[in-house]
């Protein structure tokens, strides 16, 4: 079916009109890059503190090399950390076929929850029956409620069917848009990270002093811990979720160019077509009235 200068005017229009929206889309994932990338940073020097406080209470009170024992027996629990929108390429691909193979490998039926309405679907499709899911923070802010509401659901979960390790599922950035996919173990504590952190260096000439009793500490030092891995995945998550998004965007943008190139090139080919018919039709006229 031949193109008319009205059809391709509103296909440049529209076209035009889905660039502005993908621009826009760009502009928010590049801020929101920002964002999360600082929080990262700024819960670094948090999660070294913490480590010191861990090295402290392992120094006084050595942990006992009881986790690798139970790691075969207990129950395991994971948070797969997705999106709930779409136009991020293969994100969700990526961290669901590296969960799945992951948990595959496990000697038990692990009890998994989902971070993201379309990781949730990918992982339902592998077969996988997830014991809930959870949104998508959508800003620095609602992260922290997200981390109450996976630790209250592991901690029901913990005190039902006796599950004690808690692994973590999410995608790291890379350098620009990459981003790779990562496995991270919280519970229980792994021995040879327990021994280093009792190795660690204090930064001052005075030695620390615990608190109240050791285990009070370290309990209290463990939830701390937690809290702030859990954080650093989902803030990395959300980071790489809008690199892969920000790519999607620009490959987007780049296509939308090419086309409206192509739809403006037509456009003035039929319209130069038109004006060149126009003309020999009066040229025409003229050599006939000449006549």
């Amino acid at each position: 079916m031949s193109e008319t200068n009205a059809s391709l005017i509103r296909k440049i229009g529209s076209a035009g009109d889905l660039q502005s929206v993908i621009r826009t889309m760009k502009a928010m994932a590049a801020s929101s890059i920002g964002q999360y990338e600082k929080s990262v940073s700024a819960v670094g020097g948090y999660y070294h503190t913490i480590e010191l406080g861990l090295g402290a209470c392992f120094r006084a009170h050595p942990p006992s090399p009881a986790g690798s024992e139970r790691k075969a027996t207990t129950n395991t629990a994971a948070v797969v950390f997705g999106s709930d929108q779409g136009l991020v390429g293969q994100f969700n691909d990526v961290i669901a076929d590296f969960a799945i193979q992951s948990l595959a490998e496990m000697p038990a039926k692990p009890t998994v929850w989902a971070v993201g309405e379309r990781v949730q679907a990918r992982l339902t499709d592998a077969g996988l029956t997830l014991a809930g899911v959870f949104p998508v923070p959508n800003s620095v802010k609602a992260i922290t409620p997200l981390i109450g509401q996976i630790l209250v659901e592991h901690e029901t979960h913990r005190g039902r069917s006796e599950v004690t390790d808690l692994h973590l599922f999410y995608n790291r950035p890379g350098t620009g848009p990459v981003y790779a996919p990562v496995q991270q173990r919280l519970l229980p504590l792994d021995d040879e990270w327990c021994r280093q952190l009792a190795q660690l260096p204090w930064p001052t000439k005075l030695p620390p002093e615990i608190m109240g009793t050791g285990t009070e500490t370290l309990r209290a030092l463990i939830r701390e811990y937690l809290f702030v891995s859990i954080f650093r995945a989902c803030a990395e998550s959300l980071a790489s979720e809008n690199a892969s998004r920000l790519s999607a965007m620009e490959r987007a943008d780049k296509n939308i160019d090419e086309l409206l190139e192509t739809l403006r090139g037509t456009y003035h080919k039929l319209r130069q077509s038109a004006i060149d018919e126009e003309l020999f039709d009066v040229i025409s006229g003229y050599e006939a009235l000449s006549k």
